[in-house]
């Protein structure tokens, strides 16, 4: 059998390690985005924030650890109806913090039940007011009307609304085929209208197309003309050219048998008459007048009454 001292000692060790671990339990570390609420004796005494902390032991307890962070709610489709008598399902999805852990944990017994709650009426109150397609078309508004309203509500709760997210709009079944619809019925109008617009864009290039052809063929047609005006030009000046070099040759040529009739002695007659040859030359046809120097009028009379004589005789003899 142990003896008093042995049990005693047991006792001691016993006693030892519980303290021990009643120490150890009353160590609290906090960590980062956490909050600790402590009471002491059944009453508020402190909200611990990150860091190590020291409790008393059954004076003190810690009633709740809190999370700071950003949470996120995301409710079952509430049932609403719109202005317009049309009763629809709408979910929201909310994004609170916890602000205040102390009003947080005496502000109200169940907050995410209060939110739920507090959500769902005024959605409520907001789509009341609202028509079937303003409510289709005014998330954004709804949104911002509903944040304000909860983040103001729960405020006295510790909390923060940070956001308020209409996930889904679920109108009655025979509203979506009416709105299937009218939405088919809009693209098919619109697409009507892109495809005038298509022709009328076609039209109007084939147009400019063609005008821009036939203004290039009149430019191309005008060129032709004028080349052929600046060709016609060139070869009459070519021809006049010709003509004109002609008529000096044949000058020169006169002009150098008269010089070498002169040399050969030949009477004053005689050059009279190459002199007339010359004019008739030079005329060529062309002139209708033709002005004969008065020293030689005489000859040329004389040499015209040679010839009718010649003629005369030429008559006769046939």
């Amino acid at each position: 059998m142990m003896n008093a001292s042995t049990i005693m000692s047991i006792l001691g060790i016993i006693l030892l390690i519980l303290i021990v671990l009643i120490l150890i339990s009353c160590i609290k570390i906090v960590h980062q985005a956490q909050a600790l609420v402590v009471e002491r004796l059944g009453a508020y005494q402190a909200t611990w924030g990150v860091g190590i902390h020291f409790k008393i032991p059954i004076i003190e307890r810690v009633a709740r650890r809190i999370d700071l962070k950003e949470q996120v709610v995301d409710f079952e489709p509430q049932a609403v109806i719109t202005k317009d008598n049309v009763t629809m399902q709408i979910d929201t999805v909310v994004f609170y913090q916890i602000t205040d852990p102390k009003l947080f944990c005496y502000g109200v017994a169940n907050p995410i039940m209060a939110i739920e709650n507090l959500t769902a009426t005024t959605l409520r109150n907001i789509i009341g007011d609202l028509e079937l397609d303003q409510t289709l078309t005014s998330r954004e508004t709804i949104n911002t009307k509903m944040r304000s309203e909860l983040d103001l509500a729960t405020d006295p709760w510790g909390i923060k609304v940070n956001r308020v997210e209409l996930k889904n709009i679920i109108p009655p079944a025979a509203i979506r085929d009416a709105m299937e619809k009218q939405m088919k019925a809009e693209r098919e109008r619109r697409e009507a209208i892109l495809r005038a617009e298509g022709e009328k864009k076609s039209t109007i290039l084939v147009a400019e197309g063609n005008k821009e052809s036939a203004i290039l063929n009149a430019e191309a047609d005008k060129q032709a003309a004028i080349l052929h005006a600046e060709a016609e030009k060139e070869k009459m000046i070519k021809e006049a050219e010709g003509e004109a070099e002609a008529i000096l040759k044949v000058q020169k040529a006169n002009a150098d048998g008269l010089r070498f009739l002169k040399e050969a002695g030949v009477d004053e007659a005689v050059l009279t008459l190459k002199s007339l040859e010359a004019f008739e030359k030079a005329a060529d046809g062309r002139a209708t007048k033709i002005i004969i120097p008065s020293e030689i009028q005489g000859v040329a009379g004389l040499v015209k009454s040679l010839v009718e004589v010649g003629e005369t005789e030429k008559t006769v003899g046939e």
